[in-house]
């Protein structure tokens, strides 16, 4: 097994590596939403499989909701 560190707007991985990509609530967290999604792109191979279980409205988070911890862990 191998663990990489880094961020879903930045895979430490090459273009087309992955075969599936599965999120349960971490694009949630990420305020790039449409990044996240490009980065996915990248690192699925042509005929992968992306399964996600998240709110991802495509709508920018405003700065106060960003800073609402409560909004991000309740």
């Amino acid at each position: 097994m191998e663990i990489r560190d880094g961020f879903a707007e930045a895979l430490p991985v090459p273009d087309g590596w992955a075969d599936v990509v599965i999120s349960n609530g971490v694009i949630n967290l990420c305020a790039d939403k449409a990044a996240v999604f490009a980065e996915i792109r990248r690192v699925l191979r042509p005929d992968g499989w992306l399964q996600f279980a998240d709110i991802a409205n495509g709508r920018p988070v405003p700065v106060e909701a960003m800073r609402d911890i409560n909004l991000w862990t309740g």
